[in-house]
């Protein structure tokens, strides 16, 4: 099946509507029907602010976050009208890839 792997990298003390910025990310495309997404908590980055994020013994909250994903075209188009509609901020990248399961 032909798409896009699609990430978005934010940090970990982002929050929208009440929940953690990653988490509402998760359970918005789990609804809309996406087929999975995988969040990664990266230990040491820097975002366009030119900030270092990272995780210190008395800030544990600072991480850098990615949110992976593979969707298929259609999937891709809802999902950027959903991120659109909230008016959410978010650095992405979009490739196009080749997917799909092999095996029983």
């Amino acid at each position: 099946m032909k798409g896009y792997q699609v990430q978005f990298f934010t940090k970990q003390d982002l929050f929208h509507d009440g929940k953690h910025l990653s988490d509402w990310l998760i359970d918005s495309t789990r609804s809309y029907g996406i087929r999975g997404a995988t969040v990664f908590i990266g230990e040491t980055g820097f975002g366009q602010d030119r900030n270092f994020h990272s995780a210190h013994m008395f800030d544990m909250v600072d991480h850098p976050v990615q949110i992976t994903m593979v969707v298929n075209e259609d999937e891709c188009d809802r999902l950027f009208a959903l991120l659109l509609k909230e008016k959410l901020h978010l650095f992405y990248v979009k490739l196009p890839v080749e997917f799909g399961k092999i095996g029983g």
